[in-house]
């Protein structure tokens, strides 16, 4: 049996970076998770916490959505792979139900008591394990303790990289294990596996209802499981591919290992707040329209999208023609047919045939699927900007193998799949030519290699 940790444990350096790099990260992230959990329990400490004091060490990473663009909640597949940047969060159980939080990379902190109501606070990062917490308390109720959480995160923020999901999961985590929550009778009926936690949590953010437990308030926006899925279900060195609602691996893809990602946050930040969040909510609510129209015109029941064409062979030819003709207040029928479009492609064509590609081995056939899937982000989507479209243009022009944008859109990061002997000098000029042309982001943007990494794990 493994001795339970405590603060003290994590600033034995050779026990800590073992254990990150038999999870799967390399030397080098292991010795930056190291340091980060090191300074999360020294904060813990300084807060008046015994060093000898139980703890909670949980690593949650970042995501690359290789292929998926807005596929998830309409029932659709993606193409995930996990980074090595991430969250490193440190926890000790108090004995009341207060929680105490510390960024220490913003040097916050933030109070609130373990309830089922708590103030809205949308737009601060506090929204997300406040939304956590009153969950917990509504879904899992019992003799529920409170905990003071220190956590770091390298991840560059609102960079389409699932920073404010991988928060949510790294908050329930916490006080999952702190209070047990995998022995309560609830969390027992509804969740069995860890795509079922994605999902859950899914549920958490968006505030919808999952198996027995309903509906509650989320945080805001209308999106699916691809974020949580990633960042608690990907492997260390493998593509995942998932569909969803419900959420089913249908196969992993090994990378090829002479080949890594180069990963830009453009520096134009993609937060789901205010405008930015009701262009990413305009992009969701046209794929539920679309099924709406579907289940309208057929009198079926089918939930969403992937469900529709899975109906039957002409479903694709009848939804067409559906939304040729469609006429509401609010959307266009070019503005359905085209978000129709974009998800069939994305998909029913790209994805499987993306991932065969690289099965083969044939990286150039490959590289094809996902600039197509970047053509239609840009064409129909309509989430791309100036700075995502100029960095995977650079990217093609420096020879990788493939590049695109990734996340809600609207901002955030691009990723390149590069020869890892070549890493280090494309990511420099990469980085020069995106600097020279969009000078303004010099200091806020951000690019980093990562291979896919490991799912969140607990130390």
């Amino acid at each position: 049996m493994n001795q339970p940790l405590s603060l003290d444990m994590l600033q034995d350096e050779q026990r800590v970076r073992h254990q990150l790099s038999s999870a799967g990260l390399r030397a080098p992230a292991a010795a930056g998770k190291c340091a980060l959990f090191q300074n999360c329990a020294n904060l813990l400490i300084q807060q008046g916490r015994e060093p000898g004091e139980q703890a909670s060490a949980i690593f949650v990473p970042g995501r690359i959505e290789v292929l998926g663009k807005h596929t998830d909640y309409a029932g659709g597949r993606s193409l995930l792979a996990a980074v090595e940047k991430g969250f490193c969060l440190v926890a000790s159980p108090r004995r009341d139900s207060l929680i105490r939080m510390f960024d220490t990379v913003r040097r916050e902190k933030i109070d609130f008591p373990l309830q089922p109501r708590l103030p809205d606070a949308q737009g601060h990062w506090s929204n997300y394990p406040m939304t956590v917490a009153l969950r917990v308390c509504r879904d899992f109720p019992g003799d529920l303790v409170g905990c003071d959480i220190a956590f770091a995160s390298d991840l560059p923020p609102a960079a389409g990289m699932s920073s404010s999901s991988a928060l949510v999961v790294a908050a329930f985590l916490a006080l999952a294990d702190i209070n047990h929550l995998s022995d309560h009778g609830a969390y027992r009926r509804n969740i069995a596996s860890r795509e079922d936690l994605a999902a859950y949590l899914s549920a958490v953010e968006n505030g919808r209802s999952f198996g027995s437990l309903s509906a509650d308030r989320g945080v805001g926006t209308l999106g699916g499981s691809e974020d949580h899925t990633a960042v608690l279900c990907c492997r260390p060195g493998a593509l995942s591919q998932y569909s969803f609602c419900p959420t089913q691996l249908e196969r992993l893809i090994t990378l090829p290992p002479d080949y890594i990602f180069a990963v830009a946050a453009s520096g134009v930040l993609a937060e789901k707040t205010a405008l930015a969040l009701e262009k990413y909510n305009r992009v969701s609510r046209l794929a539920l329209l679309a099924a709406e129209e579907w289940r309208r015109r057929t009198r079926r029941d089918d939930p969403h999208l992937a469900a529709a064409l899975a109906s039957s062979p002409q479903a694709a030819a009848q939804i067409r023609l559906f939304l040729r003709d469609y006429s509401g207040d609010h959307f266009s029928a070019k503005d359905l047919y085209d978000r129709f479009e974009q998800f069939y492609a994305e998909s029913i064509e790209i994805i499987p045939a993306a991932g065969d590609a690289l099965l083969r081995g044939e990286l150039a056939d490959f590289g094809r699927q996902v600039s197509r899937s970047q053509q239609l982000a840009q064409d129909l989507l309509g989430n791309q900007i100036a700075e995502t479209i100029f960095l995977v243009t650079a990217a093609r022009d420096l020879h990788a193998a493939a590049a695109s944008a990734f996340g809600a859109g609207f901002g955030g990061g691009v990723w390149s799949l590069i020869k890892a002997d070549q890493a280090d000098s494309f990511l420099r000029s990469w980085q020069r030519l995106y600097c020279e042309q969009f000078p303004q982001h010099a200091g806020s943007s951000h690019f980093f290699l990562t291979p896919p990494a490991p799912a969140a794990f607990q130390l």
